[in-house]
């Protein structure tokens, strides 16, 4: 036998993804081509006979599966129960608020604001829950979210004052906040990257099932009553019934939240790397735990070499450009509108001629139709990427919304009440609905797994705090301006939404990355050019060569 070079690649050093690897091996006067087939391939050795010139090539190929396990499955469903109170606490008003409006006399620009008050809190909550989340970890945020939840149900239920409602709200505001930055912070960080697409989409699956639940209660409550405004259990009027159910949901987290284990990516930021081996170990059977550690050491190290650590300055505009299209793409989810239906649907089908009791039915369809469409994107989020299922989602949003300002414009007034002539109310509501399953297949859960998995690790809490807090103050402004644009013209509103649902479709085209089956880690590496996946997979290959 005569002498032979060696050429060894790793895990990482070659993409699965791609179909095929060509592997070149120097020897001397030539080279050999060593080819790999279609099978994912994880470590390689190629031998070549220098005096021969014949070329041996040995392969392991060592199929790293998904490391599905129920414990991480568990790990990331309870995580995400902070959105299904998120989801409660934020459309459980929708029932509750005409009772509210003549209980107070509120004008419709007083109504917006106690609608929307939440809102800000929530804004606040998001931007120190990124802060907190980085100084004292996740699970003490999830914590904090549990408590101000359950204080916010209590007191909005037994409000003897608009003022107080409103403080109240603001409270509850500050919890979804906090559970909106560290519920897709944490699954991100215990999900293994085959799947964390999908698991990730748990957070708007439970948002929708919180909506939904919100809905129904409220429905529950109104109809049992005869209205919402009407006496219901003990004598307590059925509105105020609507705010003290989302204390259970509250109490149940709080419990959740205390038996989860830390993540482990805080774990290791904060140098605590055998405590997040033994979490990773534990949620991760199948997992290669020795590489996650690494990935996110040199992260860490890279981003600390590159920048103060933890630091969100940047040059455009006193940000780091990831931060920016973080911020975008949050307020572009919420400038569709989404939440003017989850927020006034019942009022909004009532001033149009259907009563009340057949609106919150309406409601309550409609975030059933919100969960249904979930698993959609569930389901293809990790198998054909972020950025075609955002894309889609765009045109149908913007084509439904167009449709329901062309409905709207239609509107008649008769004896003071706003009604749709023939079969334009069929239409509208059909046009709603088609607007929520194209926002709820798209743009409602992708847009959180992408804020999960887009920032570096030292500023990934902390910008999605930023994010989310954008997030929360274009949902403010969407739901405080609403009564107040409706009363000026809804085909106007819908119109506005529809242009700002076309604009989406243009940002996420020219700015927003892939990141369907990169890690974490990798993901440090954004924004990328594009075919940046492409490229770094060849080089990977060259890494190989034998000189």
């Amino acid at each position: 036998m005569g002498r032979f070079r060696r050429a060894a690649f790793g895990p990482g050093q070659v993409n699965s993804e791609e179909s095929r690897h060509e592997l070149w091996i120097a020897q001397g006067d030539g080279g050999r081509r060593f080819r790999r087939g279609s099978a994912p391939l994880r470590w390689g050795v190629v031998f070549s006979d220098c005096s021969t010139k014949r070329t041996e090539a040995l392969t392991m190929t060592q199929t790293e599966k998904p490391s599905t396990n129920g414990k991480v499955i568990a790990l990331a469903v309870a995580g995400a129960f902070g959105g299904f109170l998120f989801g409660f606490d934020a459309s459980v008003i929708n029932g509750a608020v005409n009772a509210i409006q003549d209980e107070y006399a509120l004008t419709a620009t007083l109504t917006g604001f106690a609608v929307a008050s939440a809102l800000l809190g929530a804004a606040a909550g998001a931007y120190l829950g990124g802060r907190v989340g980085d100084r004292y970890g996740r699970i003490p945020v999830m914590l904090l979210g549990s408590i101000m939840f359950f204080v916010s149900s209590v007191g909005s239920a037994f409000a003897f004052s608009i003022y107080d409602l409103v403080l109240w709200r603001i409270v509850g505001g500050l919890g979804i906040g906090l559970a909106s930055v560290v519920a897709p912070a944490y699954i991100a960080e215990i999900s293994p990257r085959a799947i964390r697409g999908r698991l990730g989409s748990l957070q708007q699956l439970a948002i929708t099932i919180g909506i939904f639940s919100a809905l129904l209660s409220d429905a529950l409550f109104a109809n049992t009553a005869g209205g919402a405004g009407e006496p219901s259990l003990f004598g307590i009027d059925a509105w105020r019934w609507m705010f003290l159910a989302c204390a259970l949901p509250a109490a149940v987290y709080f419990v959740i939240a205390k038996i989860l284990p830390e993540s482990p990516r805080f774990l290791v930021l904060k140098d605590r790397e055998t405590e997040a081996r033994a979490v990773f170990q534990k949620v991760w059977p199948n997992g290669d735990v020795d590489r996650e550690i690494r990935d996110i050491r040199a992260s860490i190290k890279a981003d600390t070499l590159g920048q103060r650590t933890g630091s969100l300055r940047g040059k455009a505009f006193g940000l780091r450009p990831i931060v920016w299209i973080g911020i975008l793409l949050s307020m572009f989810q919420q400038f569709v509108g989404i939440n003017v239906i989850f927020f006034y649907s019942t009022t909004l089908w009532k001033a149009v001629g259907f009563e009340e009791s057949s609106s919150l039915t309406i409601s309550v369809f409609t975030g059933l139709t919100n969960i249904a469409v979930t698993f959609i994107a569930i389901a293809l989020i990790d198998r054909i990427g972020r950025r075609p299922i955002l894309m889609t989602g765009s045109i149908g949003m913007t084509l439904s919304l167009a449709t329901m300002a062309i409905a709207f414009s239609q509107a008649v007034t008769v004896g003071g009440e706003i009604s749709l002539p023939g079969a334009w109310g069929g239409i509208a509501l059909v046009a709603a609905n088609v607007f929520v399953v194209f926002f709820g297949a798209s743009w409602g859960p992708v847009v959180w797994v992408l804020l999960g998995e887009m920032f570096p690790n030292t500023i990934r809490v902390k910008a999605l705090g930023i994010a989310a807090a954008a997030q929360w103050i274009a949902n403010f402004l969407i739901a405080v301006t609403f009564p107040t644009l409706a009363a000026v013209s809804l085909p106007l509103t819908y119109g506005l939404y529809a242009l700002f649902a076309a604009l989406s479709f243009v940002f996420v085209l020219t700015k927003i990355p892939e990141t369907n089956g990169m890690s974490l880690d990798e993901a440090n590496t954004l924004l990328p050019p594009k075919n940046a996946a492409k490229t770094a997979s060849k080089n990977a290959v060259k890494q190989t060569e034998v000189r």
